[in-house]
């Protein structure tokens, strides 16, 4: 992939900084966990990546748009199909999971916020990642559920008044406003709990072995060197200044360890070898910062309505943000950069079996919402 020639030479400096950083220590805490995972950032010629991923990745600088070009190079993969039929059966399995019962009034607000919609990018990662190693997305439906109670849960629990006090979630209102916040706070409790005992209870065909190493590697993503760790120091830096490496350890722990393990169990349910999951590792790790460039970007460009939550918040509260730190026109190179990095990680795969996960990087970095 011939992703740096876009680059101007002055802005290699993006490359050298991103790859020096991400995966080494923090000031802020210890050093990311699976060190051996540490990406070996070279300058060279292109790869021979699959056909799916060639000129995916070129810097849009007006803004970031939908690239079309990764559908008319591989015809033979219906992408926008693929996410509806995956996004069904996962809202379907979702739905079976948490039946409105007694006590009503929990039920329906694990309900409210869980099946409020969403494009479901974080289990039909899972499911893609499964699939991808040879595996049945059926051992992954009960772990793909699971991720995404534990991004629902840290949905409702960032919109809280003691977080980032939030009134309007995927274009409704929060889940503290709809109910109120005690509420709000006992359904994140229960989604994340019920996650653990969903992929311990539901999981099928799948040996011990995996079921644990995926229920450790949930833990990990969302307790204290995980999403937690993200939401405690991007807390404590409101109102200081924050330097790139701050901002980047943020973003890292509080949106990056959950694409993360959504990838990685994927792959470990499918039966997946240690290189293989180690390989999609680094792929979910770059598409999970680039998820968050991404927001910063449309935070700024977009509206209320077209996001379905509030616009220009971050703005107004002078956050950190990556337009913020590099500028808008920065920021849009780094997420180029970020997309041709993680697709470079799948040029080891089959390349049929690996479309939906290049299609998701794309999807990802050109999203408009």
């Amino acid at each position: 992939m011939a992703f740096f020639s876009t680059i101007p030479v002055k802005d290699i400096q993006f490359q050298s900084y991103f790859c020096n950083n991400l995966f080494s220590q923090s000031p802020f805490q210890n050093p990311i966990p699976h060190p051996k995972t540490r990406i070996l950032c070279v300058k060279t010629q292109p790869t021979n990546v699959a056909n799916v991923a060639q000129s995916s990745i070129q810097i849009q600088k007006s803004m970031l748009t939908p690239n079309p070009e990764i559908s008319s190079t591989h015809p033979t993969f219906n992408f926008k199909e693929y996410m509806k039929s995956k996004a069904k059966k996962v809202n379907k399995a979702l739905d079976d999971a948490i039946p409105l019962q007694n006590p009503i009034k929990i039920h329906e607000a694990m309900r409210y916020s869980l099946l409020a919609g969403g494009k479901r990018v974080r289990p039909i990662l899972c499911l893609a990642a499964c699939e991808l190693v040879g595996g049945d997305e059926a051992a992954a439906i009960p772990v793909a559920c699971a991720i995404e109670m534990i991004h629902t849960m840290s949905l409702i629990h960032d919109d809280l008044p003691c977080m980032d006090n939030d009134d309007l979630r995927r274009g409704k209102p929060t889940n503290h406003k709809a109910f109120d916040e005690a509420t709000a706070i006992l359904a994140g409790d229960s989604l994340l709990s019920l996650s653990f005992e969903l992929v311990a209870a539901e999981t099928k065909n799948v040996s011990a072995r995996r079921i644990i190493r995926a229920i450790a590697e949930m833990g990990s993503a969302v307790g204290s060197e995980g999403l937690v760790a993200g939401q405690i120091v991007d807390l404590c830096s409101e109102g200081k200044e924050l330097s790139l490496d701050g901002l980047e350890y943020i973003h890292v722990h509080k949106t990056s360890k959950l694409l993360e393990a959504a990838v990685v169990c994927g792959a470990i349910m499918g039966g997946g070898d240690d290189i293989e999951i180690e390989r999609l590792r680094k792929y979910a790790r770059f598409i999970g910062l680039l998820f968050q460039v991404v927001d910063d970007i449309l935070d700024v460009t977009k509206s209320s309505e077209e996001l379905g939550k509030t616009a220009g918040k971050d703005l107004v509260t002078d956050k950190a943000t990556y337009p913020k730190l590099m500028g808008l026109e920065k920021a849009k190179e780094f997420a180029g950069e970020l997309v041709g990095k993680a697709m470079e990680e799948l040029s080891c795969f089959d390349a049929l079996r690996a479309a939906p996960l290049y299609h998701l990087a794309d999807y990802i970095a050109y999203r408009q919402t």
